[in-house]
């Protein structure tokens, strides 16, 4: 793993980790521009394939590249001239690598549909723009302080061969579009999952007349930078902290929470802590170094998650207190990589997102430890990283009468429920819910995936009903390490038989 890959899981503002499953293999022939394959976690035999694209659209006889293509194929496909186009998110996460998660997610959708999965370009199979790993760094005890984000940037850069600059949202919509002539479909549902619901607007922008609804889930308006990522980590924290507070077995157990946690950082600051533990993978004793920007990067990851939120007091005290292992825990969870594209991911945030930071937003990141340390790790590489910066147009509301269903959550780290509430200022027929007790990816953790079933179902929002999402219960924090809150009675009483 580069020092750059360990070094983006706290700096850089990736938005989907919601889907914090590791990469699933595809067996298929990459050669076959259409043909079968199989998934890990998927015993189904799948249609896969490729359609071939113009790296550079303004040079159609220039080079090209394969854009991969997975169908989960629907149960009793009722509806064969429609498909679920789920998107992910990132940038630069693939679609395919989370098939066995989408097909679970979207069950009653493939009852009837295909869903359709498309490696974007710079993902997956793609022509993936990756950076070279080097599997002697630890996670464990590498000191991200010491890198030279700059130096690790141009080393990445100089393994591509491909023209970087032609790896944004705008030309990569286009991609989708032939994926979708080639294979027929009429007409898509489109489900995007946080950066992928910035690529869902962008299909909604180019090419309304191909889809029929749209889940935007854990939404990024086109008017908002990534870099404002940063800032509603800050927001999430203290929502953990104001919870805990209002808790009385958690205040009890974790008084002055976010006092411990200033102590700690502040100690972190002055200097990093070197200790012994035992590796969470492993168990063996193994050299553990932890610094300011490694605790926090830990801890916003967890917040993804409703399980693993539900541990973040626990293992704050735990770590102020010197034992490091719920710590551990937390971080094995994405020690082996996050499944992102680093070279997509530049090309995406250098073109369409770090030019955008007006003097209000810059004030606000400045005021923000974990929001600078974002901005400043991606400006130093969006100095060097080839692009073609979008104009203006590109921040624009989308205007749009297609039924649109857009999905928050209340505790996501993420995109914020305001966001939801921006993106569909000129979405004429558009519905927004609001999960209370979710974080990131309102589809995958409640009633949400029924909603986007019943969407599809009707082609119509006029039923649609948030009730479901308001039935769900918050979940107790780890009061100590075998044991969370429990749920309320009535919670209990509902689920018994």
């Amino acid at each position: 793993m580069s020092s750059t890959l360990v070094y983006l899981r706290w700096t850089l503002p990736t938005l989907l980790l919601a889907l914090l499953s590791l990469a699933n293999n595809v067996v298929a022939d990459d050669s076959v521009k259409n043909g079968h394959c199989y998934v890990e976690d998927l015993s189904d035999r799948l249609r896969c394939g490729y359609v071939t694209v113009a790296e550079d659209p303004k040079q159609p006889n220039g080079r090209t590249i394969n854009i991969h293509y997975v169908i989960v194929p629907a149960v009793k496909p009722l509806y064969p001239s429609e498909a679920l186009l789920a998107i992910a998110g990132g940038p630069g996460q693939s679609a395919i690598d989370n098939a066995a998660l989408f097909n679970q997610t979207f069950s009653k959708v493939r009852e009837t549909r295909d869903i359709l999965l498309i490696d974007q370009r710079g993902t997956g199979r793609s022509n993936l723009l990756s950076c070279p790993e080097d599997k002697s760094l630890s996670p464990l005890s590498i000191d991200e302080r010491l890198f030279d984000n700059l130096a690790e940037t141009k080393k990445c850069l100089a393994t591509f061969d491909a023209d970087v600059a032609m790896y944004n949202s705008s030309f990569a919509i286009h991609d989708f579009e032939a994926v979708r002539n080639h294979l027929g479909y009429t007409k898509l549902h489109l489900y995007g999952i946080s950066y992928g619901s910035r690529m869902a607007q962008l299909y909604m922008r180019h090419y309304p007349e191909s889809l029929a609804t749209v889940t935007l889930d854990g939404v990024v308006p086109m008017q908002q930078s990534v870099l404002a990522v940063g800032l509603s980590v800050d927001r999430a924290l203290d929502g953990v902290f104001d919870q805990c507070e209002s808790n009385r077995d958690c205040n009890d157990q974790f008084p002055n929470l976010r006092l411990t946690l200033n102590q700690l950082t502040d100690r972190l600051e002055n200097e990093a802590i070197k200790t012994t533990v035992f590796h969470p993978a492993t168990g063996a004793p193994t050299t553990f170094l932890l610094t300011r920007d490694k605790l926090l990067g830990i801890l916003r990851l967890s917040m993804y998650s409703p399980a693993t939120r539900s541990l973040v007091p626990l293992t704050i005290d735990h770590t102020a207190a010197g034992n490091y292992q719920p710590l551990l825990g937390l971080y094995s969870l994405t020690m082996d990589g996050l499944d992102i594209a680093l070279g997509m991911h530049n090309s995406v945030a250098c073109a369409e997102d770090i030019h955008r930071i007006d003097d209000d937003l810059l004030a606000d990141i400045k005021q923000s430890y974990t929001a600078n340390a974002m901005y400043q790790a991606l400006l130093e590489s969006c100095s060097v990283w080839p692009t073609e910066k979008v104009n203006d147009s590109f921040f624009a509301p989308i205007e749009s009468d297609i039924p649109t269903l857009l999905l928050s959550g209340e505790l996501d780290p993420a995109t914020p429920p305001d966001w939801g509430t921006l993106a569909m200022e000129k979405m004429t027929n558009a519905k927004h819910f609001v999960a209370p007790y979710a974080t990131h990816g309102v589809a995958t953790q409640s009633c949400g995936n029924d909603l986007v079933a019943e969407l599809i179902d009707q082609g119509s929002l006029n039923d649609l009903d948030d009730g479901c999402l308001s039935k769900d219960y918050p979940r107790g924090f780890y009061l100590n390490v075998s044991s969370a809150q429990a749920l309320p009675n009535d919670a209990v009483k509902e689920d018994s038989p």
